[in-house]
């Protein structure tokens, strides 16, 4: 009875101070929540006009096919009903149901249904039936609406996907019994620390939620990531420009610079020594430069497209063919930074000036005329909606563009982290590249409207002409030795839209690359790791499914292949340089400051 009395008293003293802790977090909540500057609210879903018109199309096939919508109610009604029923007597019975057939199971393979309980015991077992079901259901119902076109369909099939998602059991502490066990376990430890993590999140992004993917305080920049040495040898208001330390003793006489996206901080590429992209060129002999761009605020609400090019890609240049006494330099542009590369090499090529001797692109969009999986949020109502934030913050605040990417795999990147972080009460894992995720930028006003109307909506790069500094530019000026790499399974800039555009440069000299995996796996992908492979094929005349169909596939990194290319115009080899000149003393070591800056909310 001692012990007893003893055990019990000390679970009231742990329940007491749980309540305590929960009280003074409730508070936190508060204060976190009221600091919140929310975004536009026309950017948290589609517009009105779309859910009229699907409301309006299914009651057109009510009136004109009233057999078919009956049939679908019917059959959703009947095995609802079932279901219920089915329940209920495994509950009076006390045993558990037996278990479905994996055939018969829609959910069979999903992971966030792995607990045994969801089969075993007939509360779950009911739950995660009614929500297949109900998944069906609204698919079907969706499926059933002829009236829309093809766009409004896909946006349709979108947006009830995301509410599908949105709405799964595993997101509910009540349905979820892997957080129900959790909590049990540890006494309800577990629903209080989750509490403090959603309030950390809430506090560290003034009142946003927005799910920590990785434990923050594992991770300094030049420290445990980003470590490649080198020194910020020029600045201006734009960018800092990296020149990185040699590791060999003679070095290519033409320099490289590579241009990353700014919807991204440049680390990516040296995330740590072993998958470091920047380590592994030095490594081959290149006297490498890298950008590193500003976190823009809202001081850079009128910051366009033209100033990239000219205080950044021009301006980078310019320095390098300084620093190194040479004529010409070789570019690399990755993602947005290869659409805006593209533009300044036309640029050059209207102006004469042959600065650039190649140019390589990693995962890099110019025909927009497929939007991809992004076409949901590339539509009017979105685009407006963004024009409405930009001009009310003067920036596109980053939270939004992680918003929106999350949201394309949202059980990945939204729901399953909140789930561990908020009702499992763990902490993020120290992972780096999930750290390099949330560690994000703004984007200047005037830049984002620039970039999603005339390029993304009108498509006028590989139409028209895009107008830049008093120039009509067009994708066949970009004549240049072209290498463009390009991910599988890459989700933002899909492989087949970057091959359409590229096919219609002007350059003589072009190489494609397609490699395995996605638009961040399939760019770091270090030949020691032998994870990845890659296709190759010499005839661009071909449409992509002919392109693909008629590749050689080559075990391993696509890295060697491209530095072989690279190495070919490289020039003759002379002795190493070290960071800067007189005229460009070292300013900061790598990786300079501008990275180190958090994005505002």
């Amino acid at each position: 009875m001692a012990t007893h009395d003893n055990v019990s008293a000390q679970n009231l003293e742990k329940l007491n101070r749980n309540l305590e802790r929960v009280e003074e977090l409730s508070q936190r909540l508060v204060q976190a929540l009221s600091a919140r500057n929310p975004a536009n609210p026309t950017l948290n879903g589609p517009s009105p006009e779309l859910i009229t018109r699907a409301a309006t199309s299914y009651w057109q096939e009510m009136f004109e096919n009233p057999g078919r919508i009956y049939e679908h109610q019917l059959e959703y009604w009947g095995r609802s009903v079932r279901h219920f029923l089915e329940a209920q007597q495994a509950l009076a019975q006390g045993k558990p149901p037996e278990a479905a057939e994996e055939e018969t199971d829609p959910l069979h393979d999903d992971k966030r249904f792995s607990n045994p309980l969801w089969n075993t015991h007939p509360y779950f077992r009911y739950i995660k039936a009614q929500y297949a079901l109900n998944r069906q259901a609204i698919e079907d119902a969706v499926s059933a609406l002829d009236d829309l076109d093809d766009k409004e369909k896909r946006r349709l099939e979108y947006f009830s996907g995301q509410i599908v998602d949105m709405m799964s059991p595993t997101n509910f502490l009540g349905t979820n019994p892997d957080a129900l066990e959790k909590a049990v376990e540890t006494e309800g430890e577990s629903l209080v620390k989750g509490l403090e993590n959603l309030i950390n999140d809430l506090e560290s992004n003034r009142g946003e939620m927005v799910v920590r993917l990785a434990d923050d305080s594992a991770f300094e920049l030049g420290e445990n990531i980003a470590t490649a040495p080198g020194e910020v040898v020029y600045r201006n208001r734009m960018l800092e420009l990296i020149q990185y330390a040699p590791t060999t003793e003679t070095v290519h006489a033409t320099p490289l610079i590579i241009f990353p996206p700014w919807i991204n901080k440049f680390y990516i590429l040296d995330l740590k020594e072993k998958n470091s992209l920047i380590r592994w060129i030095t490594d081959q002999g290149y006297t490498l430069f890298v950008v590193s761009w500003v976190n823009p605020d809202s001081t850079y609400a009128d910051t366009g497209l033209e100033d990239y090019v000219e205080d950044g890609f021009l301006a980078a240049i310019r320095e390098v063919k300084a620093i190194t006494g040479q004529k010409q330099v070789n570019t690399i542009g990755y993602c947005i930074a290869g659409t805006t590369l593209h533009l300044t090499l036309a640029l050059l090529a209207k102006r004469g000036d042959k600065s650039v001797k190649s140019a390589t692109f990693f995962t890099a969009l110019t025909d927009f005329s497929d939007h991809g999986e992004f076409m949901p949020f590339l539509q009017d109502d979105f685009v407006d909606g963004i024009e409405e934030e930009v001009a009310a913050q003067g920036i596109l605040r980053s939270f939004i563009m992680a918003r929106t990417m999350s949201f394309l795999r949202s059980n990945d990147l939204i729901y399953q982290p909140a789930v561990r972080s908020y009702m499992m009460g763990e902490t993020p894992p120290a992972f780096d590249l999930l750290y390099w995720n949330g560690d994000g930028t703004n984007l200047p006003g005037r830049m984002t409207v620039e970039y999603l109307r005339g390029l993304c909506q009108r498509n006028e790069f590989v139409e028209g002409g895009y107008e830049l500094f008093g120039e009509k530019l067009h994708i066949s000026d970009v004549k240049v030795p072209l290498c463009s790499v390009t991910c599988q399974n890459d989700h933002i800039a899909a492989w087949k839209d970057c091959y359409r555009g590229f096919q219609q440069t002007g350059a003589k000299n072009r190489t494609f690359i397609l490699s395995e995996s996605g638009h961040i796996a399939g760019i770091v992908n270090p030949p020691g790791r032998k994870k990845y492979g890659h296709y190759t094929n010499d005839d661009l005349s071909l449409d992509n499914d002919g392109w693909l169909g008629g590749a050689s596939f080559h075990e391993g990194s696509w890295w060697p292949r491209w530095e072989s290319w690279l190495r070919k115009r490289s020039g003759s080899m002379i002795p190493a340089r070290q960071p800067g000149d007189s005229e460009h003393p070292p300013i900061a070591p790598a990786p300079g400051t501008y990275v180190r800056k958090k994005a505002t909310t």
